[in-house]
């Protein structure tokens, strides 16, 4: 040990009085261009290659930089260190892991090993600038061996950027937008006024029939992944639904449930608040992708001025056409006074004319209670592709809210009898799952009470439903029975006309 350590004092020594005779000997531009050809000879004979992406370009943030820090805290978080950093963003309900200053990180990607180093240095004095940079010079540094180089550029990146998207999208809180009146802008420029959205619905809790469920989460994956599919056919990558069916079926919590599903926003459009089609094109240029657009009761929301401009005693006769210049004026005016002036030719154009195309993967929701109040046209496919019946409750679903409510399954916990039971009074009668949910929520702490009283509400449901149903059968025997008498005196009144005249 004593030689090697007197060998290496050695060296050392040798290779000081190297570099004092370099310094004294060389000027230094001629040293630069020594120290210049030695890097080219390393870069040119060694077997990787080197890229630096820095936290800011110039004066203004790099995209990229932000983009490999989301991507590698999926990667840190399952990784060996002993140190990351820990960081929690505005409206997000996880916590993100990175990388610590000048630590490092192994990536795999189609078979080629990268790696990653978090650059930290301190920045040197800064001059005058219009905006001040951050005393930290932040960055990664990219390793990656030549054969791949190609591979790195042309797919390795484009990839750590569609990654980041669907990270930051699912780490993000979902917002819930609404319109403000009239299309006032709120104080960042935007006509859109949002809240974070915190609805628990998701289609494991909705009551619904189990077939039909995974029917529609089939057709949202579809949707979601279907980007090649809608640029292949030329189609706009939007998507339309109809739920329709009684009040309490459960509409708005299957919205919410598709929302959680995709991890999209939802833009809640509250027609009476838009005076113009105008306003609407500009409520819908300012909603983003990957988005929920709902309009909820459709039928009742809006008066469409194209369906009611009748006039007369017999309601059929249209009023008289009016030329472009006085139709302007006369909706400029109804804007000013407030009035909606909104034409079915808009609201079709909103849902799947040109302007409907100015974004991407964003879907339409409208809602109703009663589907044929609407207009055909609003129904066809392209606007509406695939209609949702909201029904009453059905046994699967029934089994789904004691599940939810109580805790209890159907088929484990409830004995054979008391399940016939449920399943043949929920058969016989029409009662919403609000109803249902109802009756649950107040016995939740008692199982068998809650059963129990269940069963006692659908019996007294059947029991209305029967007694409603025999007055009807008496009220139409009564109302037969009448027009009979009717037309049998009718008949008596005729009979006495002729013998009148034959006499």
């Amino acid at each position: 040990m004593k030689e090697v350590w007197t060998t290496m004092a050695s060296m050392m020594g040798v290779w000081a009085f190297c570099q004092s005779l370099l310094h004294t000997v060389f000027p230094p531009e001629l040293r630069y261009g020594v120290l210049k050809v030695f890097h080219r000879l390393f870069t040119y004979f060694s077997a990787y290659c080197y890229y630096d992406i820095t936290e800011i370009d110039g004066v203004n943030t790099n995209e990229l930089y932000n983009a490999v820090q989301l991507y590698l805290s999926s990667s840190a978080s399952s990784s060996s260190g002993t140190r990351l950093t820990l960081t929690r963003a505005l409206n997000s309900s996880s916590i993100t892991f990175g990388l610590s200053n000048n630590d490092r990180l192994l990536d795999c990607f189609a078979g080629a090993a990268v790696e990653w180093q978090h650059v930290v240095t301190q920045r040197q004095a800064q001059t005058f600038s219009w905006r001040p940079l951050p005393e930290e010079k932040r960055g990664f540094t990219l390793r990656v061996r030549k054969k791949h180089k190609h591979l790195v550029l042309n797919s390795y990146l484009d990839y750590i950027m569609e990654k980041a998207t669907e990270l930051r999208r699912k780490n993000q809180d979902r917002l819930l937008y609404t319109n403000s009146r009239g299309g006032s802008l709120d104080s960042r420029g935007h006509p859109w006024e949002s809240v974070p959205f915190k609805h628990p619905s998701t289609f494991e809790t909705l009551a619904m029939d189990p077939v039909k469920k995974k029917e529609i989460m089939e057709d949202l994956e579809d949707f979601a992944n279907g980007e090649s599919f809608y640029r292949k056919t030329g189609r706009a990558w939007k998507r339309g639904y109809l739920l329709y069916g009684p009040p309490g079926t459960g509409k708005s919590s299957m919205i919410a449930a598709m929302a959680n599903f995709l991890k999209y926003d939802i833009y809640d459009l509250e027609l009476t608040e838009v005076n113009t089609n105008t306003e609407l094109r500009k409520l819908l240029m300012k909603t983003s992708s990957k988005s929920i657009i709902v309009i909820e009761d459709i039928d009742c929301s809006i008066n469409l001025a194209n369906r009611s401009r009748t006039s007369g005693n017999g309601g059929g006769s249209r009023s008289p056409r009016r030329s472009r210049g006085e139709s302007t004026a006369a909706t400029a005016t109804a804007a000013e006074e407030g009035v909606n002036t909104i034409t079915l030719s808009g609201l079709l154009n909103f849902t799947d004319g040109l302007w409907s195309c100015c974004g991407s993967e964003r879907i339409f929701v409208f809602t109703t209670n009663h589907i044929e109040k609407l207009d055909p046209a609003l129904l066809r496919s392209g606007r509406m592709d695939m209609h949702i019946h909201m029904s009453y409750c059905s046994c699967p679903a029934l089994k789904i809210l004691l599940r939810n409510y109580l805790g209890v399954e159907a088929d484990s916990d409830l004995s054979a009898a008391a399940m016939g039971e449920l399943e043949a009074a929920i058969a016989a009668v029409e009662m919403t799952p609000a109803d249902i949910s109802e009756v649950l929520i107040k016995n939740r702490r008692d199982r068998r009470r809650a059963v129990a009283e269940l069963l006692e509400a659908l019996k007294l449901k059947a029991e209305r439903k029967s007694a409603e149903q025999i007055g009807e059968d008496e009220e139409q025997e009564k109302r037969a029975l009448e027009e009979g008498f009717d037309q049998l005196q009718g008949n008596r009144g005729e009979d006495d006309d002729e013998d009148d005249k034959m006499h």
